[in-house]
């Protein structure tokens, strides 16, 4: 019994304690308000407690019926049913969830918490038979009917039942000193018989039945008889807890505190004939009897044990270490699934999933070689680099069908928290395991294929650095003894394969890049593209929209047009959400006409996709002085960048527009320098470089741009402005240039070129040491480009101008 001690508030969230609040006995037997309740009345479930009518209890409202069921209530006339629930768990409730006899209540005060809740004080008045709950839209109402209590017959039998309650209440309290001893006081001060037993039976430590059993007792003596009972079973309680207490005190040195609790939890476990935590701890231990781990592994498994037997279930330090073991128990140590050396099968897969590839696909057949004469081999870091929706992440969940390894994927992008990797030390408040970690202990393979996504995508910031934190990670020499802060202890992730993913190597930090294995892949020409979307995405977007059972497939020149007019992209991912769009009209028509439209023709295209989103037209139109197409390289794949230059009079200053970089301006100035110096060679006036101001502008102003391709495609507009020719027709350029003349190699060659014949370049003009970089370009991709390899800037201009 808890008397004047705190007890579990009802609430909605079950989360806060308060006392009681005893309140004027005389109230109990007060009949002056029932001619003022109504017949319906707002009804408040509660979760965990019974009120008594003459009671006054605190009660945090938290579900949005409950509040406004308060609320009605207190702006008319403050009375308000008070039932409790059946099942505490329960959110939406019928009659058939609460209990028949509650109480109806006055609210006495209403107080908003500081935490935006809402807590009504309520004293108990009446009981009442809930007759029809009334589920209104906003709260719950019902129709009751008042039940009034018998008369108290006061006889010596009556007398001896209240004095054998505050008596047994007594003992209670004598024998818990957790409850105070001016609880005697107040049961002492007590006259009214009803308050008597309700107040009693509030407090009493019993079930929630127990206590409405109680509460529907209409019979005072009765009740008291009740009452007693569970007065007699709660004393048998304190008196046997007060035992073992003494006992355990009497054997023990006071100054032994921790060796005196551990006696005491024993002798209570014997008495009672069982042990709470052996079983949790039994289950344990008998999973660690099949782990296949280290000594190291098991010693530190079998500290955490001993340490767990010694604690109280309730303890904080409890409940961390039991989650610090049974991570290890779940974590696969030694437990691998076996590699398929199948290299047909292999190859089969990765040609069934991916179109094209065929240096990627070379590259994982040559590690399944490997893998199979030596029979063990450190895993190699591999990193796929190159645009998006180019299928980087998908190829990866194809190694591992190739290899029949489990897959997991690791997404990386934003991740700005060092502890995400490393983990938390497990001392903290919600500390976790490393994503590393977990992710092995979900797919339950310390051999999976890993893709670690979007790697140059990690933040950084004062948490730590998360990419420095992977350098264990992905280092093959170190990773077979990686620590978690949390699992403190080392694991071995060498059998993992860890394949990376990434856009831009430039923001990969360079020592981390140092530890990747480096493989790029290039953006897909249109051919390529036809392709992907006949045996790949037109199969998965039929099946996504319910077409798959039916047979049917487009024209080259649909995907065509698709690819030309409504994509401009290195990877496939637009040309997917295109076809979506069309399966959605197809499916659309089939629903309306009960007929699958086989055909489709590029005007009914036209209508699904609306107007063509990019045209070829800007650059087929290009005849003008000072305007030359250079190609440049993006993260997302090839571009066409136009530069723009225009002469003016003035005193030959140079002014750069366009959002440049710093690299871009140096290109500038170098083109106009060397232009100078060879003004002869060109045949311009060198007086003109001092009567007119060069204005050199590249479009799409916001737009940041750098790099160092576009050298010779500044000179070329300079030159072009200065001698008032006009470039060559579809023609497009990129190339390095220096002071000296030279003509330098670049990067992104291939998205480059695909970008060039994807908007009907006819010609090239790079640098001859980028003749390696078109020649593993698939020669059918590139037909009908003539490409001019150049080694000066000299060349450059009699291919464009002359």
């Amino acid at each position: 019994m808890s008397m004047y001690n705190k007890i579990l508030m009802s609430s909605e969230d079950d989360s806060e304690f308060l006392p009681i609040i005893q309140i004027n006995e005389n109230d109990v037997d007060d009949k002056s308000f029932i001619n003022d309740i109504p017949s319906e009345i707002p009804i408040l479930p509660l979760r965990n407690t019974i009120l008594f009518p003459g009671v006054v209890i605190p009660i945090t409202v938290g579900r949005d019926k409950s509040i406004n069921a308060v609320k009605h209530a207190y702006k008319t006339d403050k009375f308000i049913g008070v039932t409790t629930q059946k099942d505490s768990n329960k959110d939406e409730l019928t009659k058939d969830d609460l209990f028949e006899i509650g109480t109806i209540a006055k609210i006495i005060k209403m107080i908003k918490m500081p935490d935006g809740g809402t807590t009504i004080i309520i004293q108990g008045k009446y009981r009442f038979r809930l007759i029809e709950l009334i589920v209104h839209e906003e709260f719950l109402k019902a129709r009751t009917e008042i039940l009034l209590e018998d008369p108290i017959v006061k006889n010596e039998e009556f007398f001896i039942l209240m004095d054998s309650i505050k008596e047994i209440s007594n003992e209670i309290i004598r024998y818990s000193p957790n409850i105070p001893s001016e609880a005697n006081v107040v049961l002492k001060n007590i006259e009214n018989p009803n308050f008597l037993m309700n107040f009693v039976s509030s407090n009493l430590n019993c079930s929630i039945d127990e206590k409405q059993q109680i509460l529907e007792i209409l019979s005072p003596n009765k009740k008291a008889e009740n009452l007693i009972a569970l007065l007699n079973k709660e004393l048998k309680y304190v008196e046997l807890k007060n035992k073992f207490t003494s006992k355990t005190k009497n054997e023990l040195d006071k100054q032994q505190k921790e060796y005196f609790l551990h006696q005491q939890m024993k002798s209570i476990k014997e008495e009672l004939g069982t042990e709470s935590n052996d079983k949790e701890i039994s289950e344990m231990k008998s999973k660690a009897e099949i782990k296949k781990w280290s000594a190291n592994v098991k010693e530190l498994f079998l500290k955490g044990i001993q340490k767990l037997e010694r604690m109280h279930h309730l303890s904080p330090d409890y409940s961390t270490t039991y989650n610090h073991l049974d991570l290890m128990l779940e974590l696969p140590w030694d437990e691998i699934t076996e590699d398929n050396y199948d290299l047909t099968n292999a190859h089969h897969v990765l040609e069934e999933d991916h179109f094209g590839m065929e240096k990627i696909k070379t590259r994982i057949l040559e590690y399944l070689a490997v893998l199979k004469l030596k029979g063990d081999m450190k895993s190699p870091i591999l990193c796929f680099l190159g645009p998006p929706g180019i299928g980087k992440t998908s190829l990866g969940r194809s190694i591992a069908r190739a290899l029949d390894r489990k897959y997991v994927r690791l997404s990386l992008g934003g991740l700005h928290d060092e502890s995400e990797i490393r983990g938390h030390r497990k001392t903290y408040i919600g500390a976790m395991p490393g994503r590393i970690i977990q992710s092995l202990k979900k797919c339950k393979s310390s051999n999976p294929v890993m893709i670690l996504d979007e790697i140059d995508k990690i933040g950084t910031e004062y948490k730590g650095d998360p990419s420095s934190a992977l350098l264990e990670v992905l280092d093959p020499e170190q990773n077979n003894s990686f620590y978690d802060n949390y699992l403190e202890i080392e694991y071995d992730l060498s059998k993992v394969l860890f394949i990376a993913t990434a856009n831009n190597i430039q923001n990969i930090q360079p020592a981390l890049r140092d530890r990747l294995e480096i493989i790029e892949l290039s953006g897909y020409a249109s051919e390529e593209k036809v392709e992907i979307a006949k045996k790949h995405l037109l199969p998965k977007q039929k099946d996504a929209h319910g077409l798959k059972e039916y047979t049917f497939d487009f024209p080259d020149k649909i995907y065509q047009t698709i690819i030309q007019e409504y994509t401009r992209e290195s990877g496939v991912r637009e040309l997917d959400r295109k076809l979506a769009s069309v399966m959605r009209y197809i499916a659309k028509e089939f629903v309306l006409n009960n007929t699958i439209k086989l055909d489709l023709n590029i005007n009914e295209l036209k209508e699904i996709l609306g107007i063509s989103k990019y045209s070829k037209d800007i650059y087929r139109n290009l005849n003008t002085v000072g305007v030359v197409a250079g190609l440049a390289w993006t993260y997302a794949g090839g571009e066409i960048l136009f530069i723009e230059t225009i002469l003016s009079k003035g005193k030959g200053t140079l002014q750069l527009t366009g959002n440049l970089g710093n690299i871009m301006k140096e290109s500038a100035n170098t083109a106009l320098t060397y232009l100078k110096s060879k003004a002869d060679f060109f045949k311009i006036n060198f007086e003109d470089f001092e009567k007119y101001d060069i204005h050199i502008h590249v479009p799409e102003g916001a737009t940041p741009k750098d790099g160092p391709s576009a050298g010779i495609t500044m000179f070329t507009s300079i030159a072009s402005a200065f001698t008032q020719k006009i470039i060559k027709p579809k023609l497009a350029m990129t190339g390095e240039i220096t002071l000296r003349g030279q003509v330098i190699p670049v990067g992104g060659i291939k998205e480059k070129i695909l970008a060039a014949k994807r908007e009907g370049f006819k010609e090239i003009i790079l640098c001859s040491q980028n003749e390696k970089d078109i020649l593993e370009i698939e020669k059918n991709y590139i037909k009908n480009l003539k490409f001019h390899y150049v080694d000066s800037m000299e060349e450059v201009f009699n291919i464009a101008l002359n």
